[in-house]
Formats: structure tokens, sequence, C-alpha cells
């Protein structure tokens, strides 16, 4: 990782750039992939599923018997360890459950919000060479507790046409309607527009490559909702000389292992520290299956000495990490004036990967500074909130007046017109 020492506040945004390829340069592709896909469905589905994945199908779909079977794959220790997640995501999620508002603003006007699920949402999950399938137990979880109708899922099958067991089975188990082996660009555009065999949704979550990221991004062309802009993992830690060297290795090296470009950040105000984890991430990073990928990950990544709290944390506000650990004595002080990141963990006993998977928070997170607008998905994000109002006839004599004045001021007549009429028929 690369050592920077103090740099000037002038610096801070070539030195927290994110290492994305420009928008611009997958762009056409993207857009090509959505025109054939609106104009052959499955056909074009099918065809880029050859393209990409490597395998020809005749059905994309999996079919009952297919889910089945592979639920029989998965070790009795993984169902055991999925249903401690899947409980505690539930947990966390329900909680989140807001009851019906309701205010007479004056009298006899009643005004009422609730909350309706979204019907039809769509889930993209990641394949490749790491399956995610806790990214189902983020997604689908929290649209059941909302009551969507129909969750319908996507992910990209392996070259011999299969998808993981693991992704089967966690996505039987948290209800998911129907499951399609279609990925990337592809999949997006097909819940996007619906095929033959794909039902069109009105919001896709999930995560992805930035490919997938641009292709969500251009569904809100044609009236779909996304999550939230969701490209590479990122991780930023905050650590003193309080904190565990080897666990902040490992944390680090946790979020480089998810792609080559993932992007991790260590800031301190100690030297020794980053010098000292450094080094071990060199020892760490050796035994890891995925260490090649880890490797050029930590290519992108930086260590950053800062000359005090105060600037640390003005550095990690303007960077507007997903993920956050805080590992400080003063570990209040950052608690208190972290304005931009999708999830923190706080100390040395909270890995990141407790919120990947077990701990019962959503892991589904804004990326690339997204953090400073967008929250993680939550409960909310498979519901609407729906106004609602009842006037009585006190209640419009009460307000009708002041409408007519402000109608009649932006000069809408047929507004004011609306009112003006009821309240003439209560007069006579």
């Amino acid at each position: 990782m690369t050592l920077i020492e103090f740099p000037e506040q002038k610096d801070w945004p070539e030195l927290l750039q994110r290492p994305t390829t420009n928008i611009e340069d997958i762009e056409a592709t993207v857009v090509s992939i959505f025109n054939d896909v609106k104009q052959h469905g499955d056909t074009s589905i099918l065809k880029y599923t050859s393209i990409f994945d490597g395998i020809t199908l005749n059905d994309f779909k999996a079919s009952i018997d297919e889910i089945n079977t592979a639920c029989l794959h998965v070790s009795n220790e993984l169902k055991e360890a999925i249903a401690i997640a899947k409980y505690n995501i539930e947990l966390f999620h329900e909680a989140q459950t807001t009851q019906r508002i309701e205010l007479e603003t004056v009298k006899g006007v009643l005004c009422w919000q609730e909350k309706r699920p979204i019907q039809k949402v769509g889930l993209y999950i990641p394949g490749g060479t790491a399956p995610l399938f806790s990214t189902i137990m983020m997604l689908a979880v929290p649209a059941n507790i909302a009551g969507c109708k129909d969750i319908i899922l996507c992910t990209p099958p392996d070259n011999k046409g299969r998808i993981d067991p693991a992704i089967l089975y966690t996505a039987k188990l948290c209800g998911v309607t129907q499951i399609f082996k279609v990925g990337g660009i592809q999949a997006i555009a097909g819940m996007t527009f619906g095929t033959e065999s794909i039902p069109q949704v009105y919001k896709i979550f999930g995560p992805g490559n930035q490919f997938v990221t641009v292709a969500k991004q251009l569904a809100t062309k044609y009236g779909v909702a996304i999550d939230m802009p969701a490209g590479p993992s990122e991780l930023l830690i905050a650590a003193d000389d309080s904190a565990d060297v080897q666990f902040i290795a490992s944390d680090l090296l946790s979020q480089a292992e998810h792609g080559t470009d993932s992007q991790v950040i260590l800031v301190s105000t100690s030297k020794k520290l980053l010098q000292a984890v450094s080094k071990e991430i060199d020892n760490q990073i050796s035994e890891l299956p995925r260490k090649e990928i880890a490797r050029k990950a930590i290519g992108n990544s930086k260590l950053i000495l800062m000359n005090s709290d105060n600037e640390a944390m003005e550095l990690i506000n303007e960077y507007g990490p997903e993920h956050l650990i805080i590992c400080c004595n003063n570990e209040d002080f950052y608690l208190d004036n972290i304005q931009n990141a999708g999830s923190v963990f706080v100390g040395n006993y909270t890995p990141e990967s407790a919120g990947d998977y077990a701990s019962g928070t959503n892991h589904t997170l804004p990326t690339n500074g997204f953090s400073k607008a967008y929250s993680g998905v939550n409960l909310d994000s498979f519901m609407k909130s729906m106004t609602f109002q009842k006037i009585t006839k006190e209640g419009l004599t009460n307000i009708g007046p002041a409408i007519e004045l402000m109608a009649e001021a932006e000069g809408l007549q047929a507004h004011k017109n609306a009112v003006s009429i009821r309240l003439n028929e209560l007069k006579s």
C-alpha cells in the first residue's frame, strides 16, 4: 500500500479518487445491450449469456426440481449459519417498522401517512468468483417483511449453466418467487423491460461491477427505480496505536479480496501503526486463496498519515466510505462527527465481516462517495410512503380562503374555482 504523509487539502480530491473506469468508456456497451434486450427479449438474454458467461442455455429459469436438488447439496453447518444470520437480519429490519402517522392540522382537516410495499422488486446477485448468497438475505428478508408480492432474482450461471447451491437454497429460504440464470447488463435490462420469461419490476436492488452499476443507472431512464449506485466495494479504517495491527490488516484484506477494483484506505495519526499494518498485510496476504485479486486491490489502496483527528475526520467525510471502521481511543469524537458513511463499525472486535453476514445490519451500501447523499438498503427501501387527507365542511371553511388567495396569486384560476364553488355551496 502507498504511504502518503500529511497530504494538503488541495490534493485530497486526487488522493481520494476511486479506481473506477470512466462511465463514458462503458456506457455505449450498456446502451447497446439494453436496446437489444428491449427489442428481442429472451433471444437477446440467451445471446449475451452465451457471450459473457460461456454457456448456451435453452431455458434460463431455475426449476423447482433444480432448486430442491441444490438444497440437498448445502451442508447442515452452512444451513445453521445462514439461519443465524437470517434471524438477526429479520430482527433488525422488523424493528424498522413504523406505524401510521395521523394528524388534524386544523379543525376538520385530517392528514395521515401510511406505507405500502413496492409490489414488484428485482434482486441482482453477483456470482462468478464469489457467489454472494449473503446478499440474498440482505435484500429478500426486508422485501418479505415489507410485503413485496413479486421478488425476482437474477444471478449469472457458471460455465455449466448452474447456479451455486447456496444461492438457490438461500433464495428459497428467504421467499424469492422466481430465479433466473442471468447476469450482468442483460439481467438489469431484462428486469427493466420485462421479457417473455423475466417479469418487469418496479425497483432493482443489488451490487455488481461497474457495468452493472451503469446498467442500473440507465434503468432509471426507463422508469425503474434502483436502490442506489452501488459499485466496487470499499473500506476506510480510522485507527491509532490502540488498534490491533493484525485485526486492521485482516479487515483491509477482507475488502481487498472482493475484486481487483476494490479500494481500502487506512487513515491514522500514527506513522508507526501505518508501517506496522503495511508489513502485516504482506504477511497475511500470501495465505489467502484470492491473494492475486487482493494484491491488485491493494495496489489501488493507501495508507494516509494525518496531523490530527480533526484533519482525519474531515478527510473521511470528504471520501464518504461505504464501510468505516473506527479503532481509536478517541472513538466518541469520530462517532459524533462522522457525516458520510454507509455503515460504521466500532472497536477492535467489530470486524466489517460481521456486517457482511450476521450482525443484522444491511450490507447493501452506497459506494463511490454516494454515502454523502444515499442511505444503505433498509426496510423503507422496499416501501413507499403515501399521504392521505380528508376534509370536512368545517375544515374547508377554515383553510379555503387561504387556498383561494394563493391560487389566485399564482394565476391558477381553476385551482381557486375548485375551492370557491364548494365554499359558495356551503354558504348557500
